[in-house]
């Protein structure tokens, strides 16, 4: 079970700031597209997609990054809910995510294309870097333990996320702009994007034993294949084998080495 000290006053403060983050990112998310302000997510991506495609149905895991990401922003907020460590760990950097993926659809709303690349990559870097300082209280997290599913996989979800939308960020915003290096052609690009995506989900795995990042990584780079299996087949297929490898070997990883570890 979570500790059960209780939250010092500006703990207490630092948890209402998360929940208002929690609440602010599907806010904005939703807002933006019911009152139609800006262009979409959906005709951002479009607007550069002809070096990577993703296929627009892997976006609907927003909805349970962000119904997970309330979960854990109304639970840490509960008196019941005592200051574990990983708790005050997260409690700040997790904050800083949610409001940046919120400023995030305003900014491509607006089309500041500069603007998204630096709130994703850096809302993913401020979620990824804490958690991999706290690997071993997240290695520690009982099964059953309410900081494992109420702040290691909502966060870790967001992390894996934001990791393979920060690769398709960047393609998107460099095609637009006509920008991509000429070293490669935008295939090879692609293709990079991918293996570079890969590396990092399966190194973090590696070190955190959590499922919960390489998932959405993995569904990211199967919306890849099938958006690109038949424009490109050597991107679509090169995504597809990605997919699997990061599926297979993550759960290696997590499940395997994680009993040895426990032994």
């Amino acid at each position: 079970m979570s500790s059960i000290i209780r939250p010092t006053p500006t703990q207490q403060t630092r948890r209402f700031i998360v929940l208002a983050a929690a609440l602010f990112a599907p806010i904005i998310g939703y807002g933006q597209i019911l009152l139609g302000w800006g262009q979409s997510p959906a005709e951002f991506s479009a607007d550069g997609d002809q070096t990577l495609r993703v296929a627009s149905y892997a976006f609907t895991i927003w909805g349970l990054i962000y119904t997970w990401l309330i979960a854990y922003g109304v639970w840490q907020v509960l008196p019941r809910t005592g200051e574990s460590q990983l708790l005050s760990r997260m409690g700040w950097p997790s904050a800083a995510a949610m409001f940046g993926i919120g400023l995030w659809v305003i900014a491509s709303a607006a089309g500041w294309d500069a603007a998204t690349i630096v709130l994703i990559a850096g809302s993913g870097l401020v979620l990824v870097a804490p958690m991999l300082m706290s690997t071993q209280l997240i290695r520690a997290a009982p099964t059953r333990d309410s900081d494992r599913w109420l702040i290691a996989w909502p966060l870790g979800l967001l992390a894996g996320w934001l990791t393979i939308a920060t690769a398709a960020n960047v393609l998107t915003v460099a095609t637009a702009n006509d920008a991509l290096p000429p070293g490669l052609p935008p295939t090879g690009w692609a293709l990079l994007a991918v293996a570079v995506v890969v590396a990092a989900a399966l190194l973090v795995t590696w070190r955190l034993r959590l499922m919960a990042y390489p998932l959405p990584i993995a569904w990211g780079l199967m919306a890849v294949f099938v958006a690109e299996q038949e424009r490109n087949p050597l991107l679509g297929f090169s995504a597809l084998a990605a997919s699997l490898l990061v599926l297979i070997v993550s759960l290696i990883l997590v499940f395997r080495l994680k009993r040895d570890i426990a032994r």
